[in-house]
């Protein structure tokens, strides 16, 4: 997004982003999860931050609900609204990543340009989209918080999965098959994955 006043110009900063990831000892990146909702997203993204947090790296984690109670909290659920949250988050992402943070972000983000978009203004060379992969049957047997059945009832519009699609990415950095492996099991796998995503700082 441009900004909004011609008057309004970037601003040098003298410390760079190198500098900062030096000072980390690990390079930014931001891990993008995405899924219907009941995936496993929050929950497998949790679990590797867990398990990243316990090898020393520094990470921080973003989630769609918390959001919506802070950053997002002015945002409803239309279309142009949920552009404008994921929008967001890619922002926050990328000034976390900018610090040498491993930032995990879990997201249902249905739409592939808004996942693209993302992976845009967060650098192709540091994101990376995890696919969580689950049956929507599986999704709606868990239904944790009661959203499927509402939006069955008709008391949700535009609930990704009953009467809105997802786009399930075309070519995932990593997927994750959910409800068909245990949790240890996919993290387990992540981890190793990350191990060959991961660049080091230059020093």
């Amino acid at each position: 997004m441009r900004a909004s006043s011609p008057n309004i110009t970037s601003q040098g900063l003298a410390v760079s982003i190198a500098d900062r990831e030096a000072l980390m000892g690990q390079k930014g990146s931001v891990l993008w999860f995405t899924g219907l909702s009941g995936s496993g997203k929050s929950t497998l993204a949790n679990a590797l931050d867990t398990e990243l947090h316990r090898r020393g790296i520094k990470t921080a984690m973003l989630d769609g609900d918390n959001l919506r109670q802070g950053l997002c909290g002015d945002l409803a659920f239309s279309a142009e609204d949920r552009h404008e949250n994921l929008r967001r988050v890619a922002e926050v992402a990328r000034l976390m990543a900018d610090t040498g943070l491993v930032v995990l972000t879990a997201f249902v983000s249905p739409f592939q340009s808004d996942r693209s978009r993302a992976r845009e203004i967060i650098g192709t060379s540091r994101f990376a989209e995890i696919y969580v992969d689950c049956p929507l049957e599986t999704c709606a047997a868990r239904d944790v918080k009661g959203l499927y059945a509402k939006a069955k009832e008709g008391m949700i519009l535009d609930f990704t999965g009953v009467n809105a699609p997802y786009e399930a990415p075309l070519n995932p950095d990593w997927t994750v098959l959910s409800g068909l492996e245990p949790l240890e099991t996919s993290t387990a796998s992540l981890v190793t994955w990350f191990e060959s995503f991961k660049k080091p700082a230059k020093q």
